[in-house]
């Protein structure tokens, strides 16, 4: 799991890219909470928007998560305390006034891009 990178993964850097080409700038691995380990993979603070882009396998999705057959006890749990962290993420986010976006890897970019962009803009209005 060392070798499994938390930030900049090839769908955070295409929902990056997509985003920047709107002209929307953000914040990369934003600590939204002074005091709190909760890291974010983008961050609008100005709009007090956060996105989140979950991986399939280490979050569980519900459309494409597997377990696996060896040691299968050990990651359904670790799939367990993900999604708990996952929740309890949002939770602390959203009552401390921000916006939780949170996507799946297997959605696509632009679409993504798009949805962040209409949450960006309507909330600096």
């Amino acid at each position: 799991m060392q070798a499994n990178r938390s930030r900049d993964t090839a769908p955070e850097l295409a929902v990056r890219r997509a985003l920047f080409a709107r002209g929307l700038r953000y914040r990369v691995a934003f600590r939204p909470i002074q005091g709190e380990r909760i890291s974010v993979d983008v961050a609008f603070p100005g709009a007090r928007v956060v996105v989140l882009v979950d991986g399939c396998f280490w979050h569980g999705c519900p459309k494409h998560h597997r377990a696996p057959q060896a040691n299968s006890e050990y990651w359904s749990a670790k799939v367990a305390r993900n999604r708990a962290r996952d929740a309890k993420t949002n939770q602390v986010l959203a009552a401390a006034g921000w916006r939780v976006l949170r996507f799946w890897e297997h959605e696509q970019p632009e679409q993504i891009a798009d949805t962040v962009a209409d949450a960006v803009r309507a909330a600096r209005r």
